[in-house]
């Protein structure tokens, strides 16, 4: 079979999934594709291995979209749309197509359902939380295993701890903590204002500590560029006038002249107007830093 072939689900003529009429026409469709035998499987398998034909994928595909459907709905308890669901499981489903081998001497949807909970899962843990809480290979199994193990709505009594530690082979501590995260929910961490001053609601931002709230530095800070401000004026004008116009063509003015415009407006070379703003500049340093 050719490297280059690539499945997409936008090439197959199907209904959309884009809204609930669209699910109920798309599940409508899906169940009147009549069921592959082994042998049309088989051959059609063959076809797209050997041969790279396009259209023998795209029915073994189609055979088997309500396969997919029905996976989808063994995982509608996460609160996700199952059309999203679904267009995750037909992408499984596709690879599972593209990588099955006529010769293994298996059906197709003994193979794909591999491929199909696959991407459902990766699905689900991508958009179940806001916060991933199963990072690794071993919690993303317990994550899976502890949904289906809950058999009621509520926390997990010690025993039942015990019992699915057991059958997981897993730490009880382990079915604990991911049980924890399972029944935790995301909060913003800095929601809108409320309009309504009597419907306060409290977010994480709003317990951290103020550091600009302070009075008595802000207060401290503002006497202190005041006075800033004052002993660096009175230093320039404590300058000789040429040295004064330096310093304000060079610091304080939004169009600043070169060094190269200064010394032909003063008749020396730029050399010496370096010098001259350095002195300065260093007068100046002294007068606002002294106490």
């Amino acid at each position: 079979m050719g490297k280059d072939l690539v499945l997409k689900q936008n090439t197959l003529p199907i209904p959309s999934l884009s809204d609930t009429d669209g699910l109920d026409s798309y599940i409508r469709f899906a169940n009147s594709i009549p069921i592959l035998s082994e042998e049309e499987e088989k051959e059609l398998a063959k076809r797209l291995r050997y041969q790279n034909d396009i259209e023998a994928a795209q029915k073994m595909i189609m055979s088997h979209l309500r396969f997919v459907i029905k996976v989808a709905r063994g995982f509608s308890g996460y609160g996700l749309p199952i059309t999203d669901l679904i267009q995750e499981g037909n992408i499984g489903l596709m690879k599972a197509v593209k990588r099955f081998d006529p010769d293994m001497g298996v059906r197709l949807v003994s193979f794909a359902v591999h491929w199909v909970k696959a991407e459902m899962h990766e699905y689900i843990l991508k958009n179940w939380r806001i916060v991933k809480i199963a990072t690794t290979k071993s919690q993303r199994k317990l994550f899976f295993n502890l949904r289906s193990s809950k058999k009621r709505l509520g926390w997990f009594s010690d025993d039942e701890i015990q019992s699915v530690a057991k059958e997981l082979g897993v730490k009880p501590e382990t079915v604990l903590e991911m049980e924890k995260r399972m029944n935790a929910y995301d909060m913003a961490f800095d929601a809108p204002i409320e309009e309504n001053d009597d419907e306060r609601s409290f977010h994480p931002a709003m317990y951290l500590e103020d550091q600009s709230a302070n009075p008595e530095q802000a207060l401290a800070e503002e006497d202190f560029e005041q006075k800033t401000q004052e002993k660096l004026q009175a230093a320039i004008d404590k300058l000789d006038d040429r040295s004064k116009d330096i310093i304000m063509s060079r610091w304080f003015v939004d169009e600043k002249l070169t060094l190269h415009d200064l010394a032909a407006k003063h008749n020396v070379s730029a050399e010496r107007i370096r010098q001259i703003e350095e002195a300065a500049m260093h007068k100046l340093k002294i007068a606002v830093l002294k106490l």
